[in-house]
């Protein structure tokens, strides 16, 4: 008669009501909505972010290092090293400056953004704009001006690698 030995690893039995479930959520890593043109808000869940819920309401000046969802009423001045997200029930009457920013709800003030702006499907901004890049999706609403920026041309030549050639 045959006998399992230590060496042979335990088989699991799953009961059946595990199988074919829904796996279990995992906060998603990885790239931000810009670079997906992802079209809806990132989940609450998603860490490290810091969040001003839907029923909070600040007025005054607001300066963060990380990413910012904001899905309250904000009146002031905003300014995110990172990216700084207003969602879908977010009403912001500010001045932005960020990283990165993203719009699902309503914005009132100028943005001015180092990266990326998005205005997505739902989103509205009305005020200036001054970015390397920008997004609006259909059924978005934008008033205003944009001025795309460019790299300091001495910032970028500092930073490429110089080849040098000798004939000999």
């Amino acid at each position: 008669m045959w006998s399992k030995g230590k060496d042979e690893p335990a088989t699991m039995n799953y009961p059946e009501a595990n199988r074919g479930s829904a796996p279990q959520y995992a906060p998603p890593q990885g790239p931000t909505p810009i670079q997906t043109g992802a079209r809806t808000p990132p989940p609450a869940a998603a860490a490290p972010t810091a969040a001003i819920g839907a029923s909070m309401r600040i007025k005054g000046e607001i300066h963060t290092r990380e990413e910012l969802l904001v899905d309250g009423e904000v009146e002031g001045v905003m300014e995110s090293e990172s990216l700084l997200t207003v969602g879908p029930n977010g009403k912001v009457r500010a001045n932005i400056k960020a990283r990165e920013v993203v719009i699902f709800g309503s914005v009132h003030g100028n943005v001015e953004v180092t990266g990326k702006i998005a205005i997505r499907e739902q989103g509205s901004l009305i005020g200036n704009i001054k970015s390397a890049g920008i997004s609006i999706d259909d059924g978005a609403y934008f008033k205003g001006s944009i001025d795309i920026t460019r790299p300091d041309p001495k910032a970028a030549a500092r930073n490429e690698p110089k080849i040098v050639a000798h004939a000999g």
